[in-house]
């Protein structure tokens, strides 16, 4: 049996990786629902899509973050640009304010589904697109998949989703090596093992293949991500998919897990274009000053 100190060393590091999703909280406001307060000019419900924009974009935060704190940088970015915003808190435990994602994804999916209804009814469009970062990107897909998502939905972009899980860069390997932790896990955060490969949840999701007929994806990765690994998991496969990596359009973009999803404009660029593929442009570093 290895000494207690050395031992103590790989769990510390697996708990140091998980709290390196941890979005920094800012004040944020729900309603039960889940719907996030309207916050610069986001979630409002007078909106109207325009013709040139006619689908509403529904944001859908990482594990560990919530609906205002994840979309500080893209909410803006995509609301100044003419789309109608929304975005929700899902996965909440009781108790645990400000870092949701953490209950069963497949829940969470059922709740997302809900808002999906909501933010349609508001707004009278037939549809809507989606943008996920880490969790939140891999999520939609079991909504798409078994919850009716797909007539609902006409494109789900993913910023660093977790599409077949993740082994934190090995470090879930050493799970068995601590007796009970993975019960623990199940029972504590139970969104937190769903994510881990080879998860019940993961294998359910892409048994059959990645993707629905009649959505379209765009997965955005970086190379440089340290949450989700290897990164390349990231990646679907199907018919109407797009994989995208951020150093391909932008050789000196450094951004990891976190970065992607919350200040990358590089990254914005690439979800604007995946939303609005007739209009797309190049996206390049000079993207950054768009």
């Amino acid at each position: 049996m290895l000494p207690w100190k050395r031992a103590l060393r790989p769990l510390a590091a697996l708990l140091l990786a998980v709290a390196a999703a941890v979005v920094p909280a800012a004040t944020a406001t729900a309603d039960a629902s889940g719907t996030a307060a309207t916050s610069s000019g986001w979630n409002d419900y007078t909106c109207k899509p325009s013709a040139a924009h006619p689908r509403p974009v529904v944001l859908v935060h990482g594990t560990f973050g919530n609906s205002v704190d994840n979309w500080l940088g893209l909410a803006p970015y995509l609301t100044s640009r003419g789309y109608c915003v929304y975005s929700l808190d899902y996965g909440r435990l009781p108790g645990v304010p400000l870092f949701h994602g953490l209950g069963p994804i497949d829940k969470s999916a059922g709740q997302l589904s809900a808002f999906v209804d909501k933010v349609l009814a508001a707004t009278g469009a037939a549809e809507a697109d989606l943008v996920g970062h880490s969790q939140g990107g891999m999520m939609p897909r079991y909504y798409l998949k078994f919850l009716g998502g797909a007539a609902k939905v006409h494109a789900l972009v993913g910023i660093a989703p977790d599409n077949h899980g993740t082994d934190l860069n090995g470090l879930t390997n050493l799970l068995p090596y601590f007796p009970g932790a993975e019960d623990l896990l199940d029972a504590a955060t139970p969104g937190l093992a769903d994510q881990i490969a080879g998860s019940g949840f993961l294998t359910k999701l892409n048994a059959g293949g990645d993707t629905v007929p009649g959505v379209r994806y765009t997965v955005i990765a970086t190379k440089y991500d340290e949450v989700v690994t290897p990164w390349r998991t990231q990646y679907l496969s199907g018919s109407d998919v797009r994989n995208v990596l951020l150093q391909d359009l932008c050789p000196l973009d450094l951004s990891e897990h976190l970065a992607i999803g919350l200040f990358d404009r590089i990254a914005f660029h690439e979800v604007a274009n995946a939303l609005d593929p007739a209009h797309a442009t190049p996206t390049t570093c000079a993207s950054a000053l768009g």
